[in-house]
């Protein structure tokens, strides 16, 4: 599989509740903070309920 890198941008202020435990669980705490995961099915459709606030790379 291929792998993302995945940036929270925006402020998780003002989100819904299951929108800041998506970033949550896809393990991203704070502005500016990146993680790496692989390109799941289940992944990146977590990425596309915030993909305002996130910012994807293609690794």
């Amino acid at each position: 599989m291929s792998k993302i890198r995945v940036t929270q941008r925006r402020s998780k202020i003002g989100s819904t509740r299951r929108q800041k435990r998506t970033l949550e669980a896809l393990g991203l705490r704070k502005i500016n903070s990146t993680v790496e995961i692989e390109a799941t099915p289940q992944i990146l459709g977590m990425v596309k309920k915030v993909k305002h606030l996130v910012e994807v790379e293609e690794i």
